[in-house]
């Protein structure tokens, strides 16, 4: 079902349209209260993680020769894009789809016989990836973790932040130092390794954290965690490189979630100026309302159609990181126009928990500095795309 070099990028196939009935179908078991309940109580969303699970979406990337569906990143795409379109919060589910990648990519056939099916199957969960670091945030090349060879395997110490769905994962992707930054290149010398969070013990203490979100999102000490040597995914000191492969697939799916969110802001937006009338006509008929709508619809159904080119390219198998960025880039921006859009079309009620507005406004911000800056994003295109100097 993956899409082809000569498939139309932004047309959804047929098995594409069935798909979306069904994740908008199952979303709608889901409803706005059940995630605003979570919300207020800052919990996660386990049943509907688990209905995802029993569902199979959440193993879309995964070979069928290990139990998955055997998708491409396009399928994958529309399954996070619905949820959030529904209403529903993809964000603490989506990392399965790409932390996964790193194993599928660059694991020995040992590792992926051994956790593909059982995380196809929902037997095993791998949703946690631990890169980010309280001395090193975008910055990959200065993280301190380090991860020194002691007989069979490594034992692994120090700290990591903004880890997010630590306590409902079995496995984590975890990448530390395995040599000082001075001998190599700032990119040499890291290693991802694959840790069972089941056997960790009191080797990994996280401290849970309050964001602005309902995110599960944990700061990590890590002190003399011991991981086999055969946990190591890809080649020692090759890490950046290993992770550097699934960071285009995570930027096109957070587009695609991005898309989801805008779509959702503009129909309610939409639907309350229609009904809700201000000095005896519909709130709607004011150009001041009309005309952000519309633009957020127009930025937002842009940022789709590159978004899709991106996952075409990606599924093709053909170089894709401009591509992958800008989707990111504009369908983040775009969303958050939508969400202030939204917003003020609301007025109070937008700002009342009851009327989910501001629940799905502070999720979508979100993106604009995660999984990586906008600003960066910028950067990357004036230098690889443009030819301009590198500016950081």
């Amino acid at each position: 079902m993956s899409a082809g070099p000569g498939l139309d990028p932004f047309t959804d196939s047929p098995e594409i349209v069935q798909l979306r009935r069904e994740v908008r179908a199952l979303c709608m078991r889901f409803p706005d209260a059940y995630w605003r309940d979570l919300d207020r109580r800052r919990e996660y969303p386990a049943a509907f993680v688990q209905a995802l699970t029993n569902a199979g979406w959440l193993a879309a990337l995964i070979p069928t020769q290990y139990g998955g569906l055997g998708y491409g990143l396009r399928e994958a795409a529309a399954i996070l894009q619905e949820i959030n379109q529904s209403g529903g919060y993809a964000g603490p589910a989506h990392a399965q789809m790409y932390v996964m990648g790193a194993l599928l990519r660059h694991g020995s056939e040992e590792q992926k016989s051994r956790y593909l099916p059982p995380i196809a199957s929902g037997e095993l969960r791998l949703q946690a990836f631990a890169v980010t670091e309280p001395g090193a945030g975008t910055d990959t090349t200065r993280i301190e973790t380090v991860a020194v060879r002691d007989g069979d395997g490594y034992v692994i110490t120090g700290r990591k932040i903004y880890i997010s769905r630590v306590q409902h994962s079995d496995l984590m992707v975890l990448l530390a130092r395995t040599s000082p930054r001075e001998e190599h290149r700032p990119t040499a010398g890291l290693s991802l390794f694959l840790v069972d969070l089941r056997g960790a013990g009191g080797s990994i203490t996280p401290r849970p954290l309050r964001m602005l979100m309902n995110n599960e999102t944990n700061e990590l000490t890590i002190d003399g965690l011991r991981v086999p040597a055969g946990n190591l995914i890809g080649s020692e000191g090759m890490g950046f490189r290993h992770i550097l492969d699934g960071w285009n697939a995570e930027r096109i799916l957070i587009a695609a979630e991005c898309v989801g969110d805008g779509r959702w802001f503009i129909e309610r937006a939409a639907g309350y100026a229609k009904t809700r009338e201000v000095f005896g006509r519909p709130l709607g008929s004011n150009q001041g309302i009309q005309f952000p709508l519309a633009m957020a619809w127009a930025h937002v159904e842009s940022a789709d159609l590159m978004a899709r080119r991106a996952a075409t390219r990606f599924d093709a198998g053909l170089s894709c990181g401009a591509e992958a960025n800008t989707a990111k880039l504009l369908a983040s921006e775009a969303s958050w126009a939508a969400a202030n859009a939204a917003v003020d079309t609301l007025g109070g009620h937008g700002f009342n928990a009851e009327h989910d507005m501001e629940r799905k406004f502070r999720e979508t911000r979100l993106y604009k500095v995660a999984p990586v800056s906008n600003n960066l994003v910028l950067s990357y295109l004036a230098q690889h795309v443009l030819g301009l100097p590198r500016s950081y």
